[in-house]
């Protein structure tokens, strides 16, 4: 006798399995998790970024002359 299984749904609709339920929830709640902490990136130290292309600029006037370009 065949009944008719009450499987979960995703957000497109396709049948999931109880492992795939299961899979879900602690993906989602890792996720949750993971985005608690990163604040969204955010600002860049400006006076950081400028003593690094000032040191990329130096290594790369460095090694144009040892080139002879």
């Amino acid at each position: 006798m065949a009944t008719k299984g009450t499987a979960a749904k995703s957000a497109s609709g396709a049948a999931m399995s109880k492992y795939d339920v299961e899979v879900e929830g602690r993906l989602q709640a890792l996720e949750a998790k993971a985005h608690d902490k990163c604040g969204g990136g955010g600002g860049v130290d400006a006076d950081r970024l400028s003593a690094l292309e000032k040191r990329v600029e130096e290594l790369a006037e460095k090694i144009a002359y040892k080139l002879g370009i």
